[in-house]
């Protein structure tokens, strides 16, 4: 019985990027930084408009579950109106801009929490866990997916 062994050849991975997607890479990443900026401006504003005008009609709690919707939309929005201008056109790069806001705001959301709000860690926690009524997990995931989502609507709008 004759057995003939088979070589396969496996094509080499190209790993290394032309110097224009280096270029197109680090503007988007400069862009999406900018928007991201512009995103936690906003937030700041309807987190304060929240609290000034739903935490006295619903409390604190419930308040602050209706701002991760009212917050989505205000992040949906954003992105729609900027996704063209960050460049940002496959999945990959719209996933990488969503990961790169998802890893600013949870930065931002905790620093500011703790050391200027002063608020405990277990409260900021609170935030984030879901079986204890907290829905920022539903509003990171938004966050994430928001240029993809911007990118679809843009793109099936034509």
């Amino acid at each position: 019985m004759d057995i003939q062994k088979k070589s396969f050849r496996i094509s080499p991975v190209r790993w290394a990027m032309s110097d224009a997607e280096v270029a197109d890479g680090r503007r988007i990443l400069r862009r999406s930084l900018a928007i991201w900026i512009g995103l936690i401006v906003a937030e700041i504003f309807h987190g304060l408009m929240r609290a000034m005008v739903l935490v006295p009609v619903v409390g604190e709690f419930r308040s602050n579950q209706i701002g991760v919707f009212s917050g989505s939309a205000i992040i949906l929005a954003i992105a729609f109106i900027t996704i063209r201008w960050i460049g940002a056109k496959r999945p990959f790069e719209l996933l990488m801009v969503g990961l790169n806001w998802l890893v600013l705001t949870v930065t931002f959301e905790v620093l500011f929490g703790r050391f200027v709000a002063g608020l405990s860690w277990e409260r900021i926690a609170a935030a984030y866990d879901i079986t204890k009524g907290g829905l920022m997990p539903l509003g990171l995931l938004v966050l994430l997916i928001s240029p993809m989502i911007a990118c679809e609507l843009r793109t099936h709008r034509r």
